[in-house]
């Protein structure tokens, strides 16, 4: 099995299908199966198998897929490490972000990267911050800024910045100019889902004041949890840099918690295992740099840089 199996392989797995993965690979599709073939036979297992809603590994294949995946971005590591040895910072890092992080950071962060290092590539994977998890520890992205501190012993996590947490309201309800946690029970609620970070850390609040809530809507949408307090659904909790660009309209109302009663903390998170291309702590650098002056200059807005 050698380097150019495995990249077969792994788009075999990516697409779903081998004539899309020949497409992608410019190669003839049976010379394409020809290679598992060979993969499935020096193995000594089946790889593959074909469903109805097209190509999935099976046990031993996905952990090929994991496995190969890693080699492959190292091999791409190395390659961009060298190259970059006595040269400008030359490569591609793959950044996660959840999407509440990714409207606010990722067109500047992008426009002073193209700026300064011309020869670097990012491209950012945006997702809730479970699945930004999962492509870190398959190193999928390369840096991740999470809602959330991985407990994974290969991972390490530093504090970037706090973020204060605000609840919003349809303009008729009665509310305090500084509201309570407490004060969340008194009308009802529009929040994300069960598995969302937003949901997890109001659920853990409210437990360690021995309080509880019910949402009357779930949905996993900044967006539409917005329009629907602004229909005189419900009230939320959310960033302020989520709701800051509707506010204008006065469709709805925005109180601080008393006393920081609510607030979240983003990590820069990557894994400790995994060698660091020049062109990754070049980004890395980049995004801290990036974080602080949006912070500074009051546009990513109820934040403070961590300590």
């Amino acid at each position: 099995m050698d380097i150019k199996q495995l990249r077969y392989f792994q788009a075999i797995v990516d697409e779903g299908s081998f004539s899309a993965a020949a497409h992608r690979l410019r190669i003839a599709q049976p010379a394409l199966s020809k290679h598992v073939q060979r993969m499935e036979l020096e193995l000594g297992v089946t790889l593959l198998l074909r469903r109805p809603t097209g190509i999935v590994p099976t046990e031993a294949g996905a952990l090929l897929a994991k496995r190969g995946r890693t080699i492959l971005a190292d091999l791409n590591r190395i390659k961009d490490d060298v190259r970059s040895i006595g040269q400008v910072p030359t490569g591609t890092v793959r950044l996660g972000l959840p999407g509440t992080i990714s409207a606010i950071l990722s067109v500047p962060l992008i426009t002073k990267c193209l700026q300064l290092y011309p020869n670097i590539k990012i491209i950012i994977a945006e997702a809730m911050s479970g699945f930004v998890e999962e492509w870190l520890l398959e190193g999928r992205v390369d840096i991740a800024l999470l809602y959330t501190k991985m407990a994974e012993r290969n991972v390490a996590s530093e504090r970037m910045l706090d973020e204060q947490l605000f609840l919003i309201a349809p303009n008729h309800f009665p509310m305090p100019q500084i509201v309570r946690l407490s004060d969340l029970i008194a009308a009802p609620v529009i929040l994300p889902s069960g598995s969302h970070g937003l949901r997890k850390l109001v659920n853990a609040q409210l437990k360690a004041r021995r309080l509880a809530v019910e949402p009357v809507i779930e949905v996993d949408s900044y967006e539409s949890i917005i329009r629907l307090v602004a229909g005189g659904h419900g009230q939320s909790v959310l960033p302020l840099n989520a709701v800051s660009q509707h506010a204008k309209a006065q469709a709805f109302s925005i109180r601080q918690f008393s006393a920081q009663d609510l607030s979240r903390t983003a990590y820069i998170t990557k894994l400790s295992d995994r060698p660091e291309t020049r062109a990754g702590q070049v980004v890395e650098e980049l995004l801290r740099a990036v974080v602080e002056e949006l912070v500074t200059d009051n546009i990513w807005q109820g934040a403070s840089i961590g300590g």
